[in-house]
């Protein structure tokens, strides 16, 4: 095949498989070549403005993709990374077979290069000393310095063979291109080398594209960059912009040896990662020294990011040599999460997460610092707005409902959650009052104190955890109450709600903020706006302290998920049994199904097994049951033993361990007391777990022995909630067995800290020679009044 007039072509087929290129046959060949499909899903999009935010980059269709040296070479700069460019190779593939179209702007030939010369002059000195000294007398051996043309000869075709190699796994071609500056100044050879690339983006054909480094002249200081429409080629940075610009590339992703741009040189002690970075965003940044391989660096890369942003192409830079992400941090970027840099020419008007966040922790020390009282009187007045504001709450939730009805996307038991009324939100005044009156003893409470020995006395008190993340779906009416909590335990708190919820949650916010500015602190409490996915929240490791999830059992397992390096503080399901024992009286067994299966059945509290003595099969009681179940028109499944007993049953349960949320719900069949705590162990979520007896032995053992975070005696499992407990309000029901268990009010927010006030005390004062020993005398704690 010969190559273009203007550039190299290296196609990586056998010969054998495709022997001829003729015009005639290049369709048959193609399809010869892989058994992909073309484009396997639809991916449009017209070429014009980049994208403005990072969820819109799945929509890319064309992709660039620059490696720089950093990511391909080796810790000894001498040869590959082969694991790392394994992993990019993959991920390139997925992402070609998915119907994108890939391009690579490839570093190494240098590097691999320099490998192969090395090991051939080591070679050549050894013989030569071999012939002149003799059998081992070898003296040791020099490598001369390598001049880098000669290095990038030795390594380009070896480059592309490990390429081809790799990708044909996935059943992918590959083309080489061998660029220099002077092919994208020649408007001839510009035009083939774009009617090259469009050619083999149209056969599905990966094209990797690298500076002819054997060739190319060193680099024009202060050349990088003339003016808008030329960019000059003096690293792979500016060539990946140039081709990506030159092919209306949707995307640039350009992966180096940091996590991204930083607002100052990576290291330092201030150092931030930038999320999104905007072209009158350079004044306020200071770049640090180059990467240890290659010609550019991290100024380069943005002047480049820049240019091609200017010219119509998104970009995102990233980290391409971190093992933790490598595997999939391309893709990750396609799917718009939140990984390295992005550049965008829109700019919201809003601040973003990160500057909420910091904000939220600055506020909630300044909350944490007022008097009780004054915590209190914000929370008093944000029950009094509640009410005094009723009129427009309602309507921004009629304008939720009506979008949520009209879309047809949310099942009858989430509109109910979504629905406010006045009953509720008079409700929800009463309990912010409760907590109000709770919060004069919460925040700097003593709840030990020791004498450690003469004049050396510490104490343990109560503080915030810090900043606090909420994530809560369908419930508006969850927004006042933890905002309550964390204003009464002087905690930070950021809220995620559910786009369901939008202008219910943004005016009950407004109140909130309004409420916190009577004592200055209205930046305490932030609502998140932006379009940030719950998973990017997840990663805020080094800013958020705890995470909160409230909705379906589904969203609480993807946050502990995507949470590696903060606490969630909840549970994934709420599965709740009902025992009925043979000594139950028929009354409390009818009101106690009835209120906790179809009360609220969406609940997390709600009922889904109920759980029947042997001995009650077949009689008047187990009749009723069955009759008042029908009656609410609750759907009963029945479990493995209880079917065995029926001629007819209903639907046998799919698994034991469901959680319904709905009028369902499972019956099954046990033995004994025993028998039944040994299957809520086993299938249950450890939520709430109620028996119904009239044997007080019985209960007695139930309760001592079954291991959840709320254990029932003759009462509806709906009385697990802090409202119902006292508490005021929770911010969930936690099932962990750290920190918070059950309802989780005012005290499941406080963690403690230890103050030690001595006289100039050291433990040199307590050793074998030292005068002082240690006391360790308890001290009482002063009790404080609440008003």
């Amino acid at each position: 095949m010969a190559p273009s007039p203007c550039l190299f072509i290296a196609f990586c087929i056998s010969p054998l498989d495709f022997p001829t290129m003729c015009a005639s046959c290049r369709h048959t060949a193609v399809r010869h070549w892989s058994n992909i499909p073309f484009i396997t899903v639809p991916l449009t999009r017209t070429h014009g403005k980049s994208f403005a935010h990072r969820s819109e980059l799945k929509h890319a269709k064309r992709i660039v993709v620059k490696l720089g040296s950093a990511v391909v070479t080796r810790g000894d700069e001498c040869g590959l990374a082969l694991g790392r460019l394994a992993s990019i190779v993959e991920q390139v593939a997925v992402l070609q077979n998915q119907g994108r179209e890939m391009m690579i702007v490839t570093s190494g030939a240098v590097a691999f290069g320099k490998q192969r010369l090395r090991h051939e002059i080591l070679l050549s000195q050894s013989v030569r000393q071999a012939l002149h000294s003799g059998q081992n007398q070898l003296k040791e051996m020099s490598v001369p310095v390598l001049e880098a043309r000669a290095c990038a000869a030795a390594g380009q075709s070896g480059l592309m063979a490990l390429y081809e190699a790799m990708f044909t796994q996935y059943s992918t071609c590959t083309a080489q291109i061998l660029v220099t500056n002077l092919d994208f100044h020649d408007d001839q050879k510009r035009r083939n080398l774009n009617s090259t690339l469009h050619e083999l983006l149209r056969m599905n054909i990966v094209p990797i594209i690298n500076t002819n480094d054997a060739v190319v002249p060193p680099p024009e200081p202060n050349s990088d960059l003339q003016g808008v429409n030329v960019i000059s080629i003096k690293d792979n940075d500016s060539l990946a912009a140039r081709l990506a610009v030159e092919m209306k590339a949707d995307l640039l992703i350009a992966l180096s040896d940091v996590e991204g741009l930083y607002d100052s040189p990576p290291g330092s002690d201030d150092a931030k990662l930038i999320d999104i970075f905007y072209p009158g965003d350079q004044q306020s940044i200071t770049y640090g020294t180059k990467s240890r391989v290659g010609i550019g660096g991290m100024e380069a890369k943005v002047k480049a990011a820049l240019w091609a942003l200017q010219g119509g192409t998104s970009v995102v830079i990233a980290n391409g040599t971190h093992p933790k992400v490598t595997g999939h941090v391309i893709t990750d970027i396609v799917e718009g999460k939140k990984v390295g840099t992005f550049f965008s020419e829109v700019k919201p008007a809003g601040p973003t997460v990160e500057q909420q966040t910091e904000m939220a922790r600055q506020g909630g020390r300044s909350l944490a610092a007022l008097l009780p009282e004054q915590r209190g009187d914000i929370i008093c007045h944000l029950a009094d707005l509640l009410t005094e504001k009723r009129e427009e709450i309602l309507e921004a939730n009629k304008k939720d409902m009506e979008i949520a009805v009209s879309g047809g996307r949310l099942s009858p038991p989430l509109l109910n959650r979504l629905s406010l009324s006045t009953a509720k939100l008079n409700s929800l005044a009463i309990g912010l009052r409760q907590i109000a009156v709770s919060s004069q003893d919460s925040v700097g409470r003593v709840i030990r104190r020791t004498r450690i020995a003469n004049n050396l006395e510490l104490e343990q008190i109560t503080v915030p955890i810090g900043v606090l993340l909420v994530i809560f779906e369908s419930r508006p009416d969850c927004l006042p109450q933890v905002s309550a909590l964390a204003i009464a335990s002087g905690n930070a708190l950021l809220l995620k709600g559910g786009k369901e919820a939008s202008n219910t949650n943004k005016i009950l916010h407004q109140l909130t903020q309004e409420a916190l500015a009577i004592h200055g602190v209205r930046d305490a409490v932030q609502l998140v706006s932006t379009r940030e996915e719950v998973e990017d929240l997840c990663r805020l490791d080094k800013m958020i302290d705890l995470i909160i999830p409230r909705g379906s059992s589904q969203l609480v397992r993807d946050i502990q998920r995507a949470a590696k390096g903060i606490p969630v503080l909840g549970h994934s399901e709420g599965i709740c049994h009902v025992y009925i024992d043979v000594d139950a009286s028929i009354d409390k067994v009818i009101k106690i199904i009835r209120d906790s299966k179809c009360d609220y059945p969406a609940a997390c509290n709600a009922m889904e097994t109920l759980l029947v003595h042997r001995d009650l099969l077949r009689t008047p009681l187990f009749d009723q049951i069955i009759d008042m179940l029908r009656v609410e028109r609750v759907k009963i499944h029945a479990g493995p033993k209880f079917a065995s007993y029926l001629t007819f049953s209903p639907s046998e349960v799919k698994s034991l361990r469901t959680e319904y949320g709905d009028l369902e719900c499972c019956i099954e069949v046990v033995d004994s007391m025993q028998d039944a705590i040994d299957h809520i162990h086993k299938y249950g979520s450890s939520h709430t777990d109620v028996i119904v007896t009239d044997n007080e032995e019985t209960a007695e053992n139930f309760l001592q022995q079954l291991d959840s975070a709320c254990v029932f005696w003759n009462a509806s499992s709906r009385f697990s909630d802090g409202y119902r407990f006292g508490l005021g309000a929770e911010v969930g029901i936690s099932t962990a067995r750290i920190h918070a268990r059950g309802p989780v009010g005012l005290e499941g927010l406080l963690t403690t800290k230890w103050v030690l006030r001595g006289d100039g005390h050291t433990v040199s004062d307590f050793s074998e020679q030292g005068s002082m020993k240690y006391l360790h005398e308890n001290i009482p704690v002063p009790h404080r009044t609440s008003n």
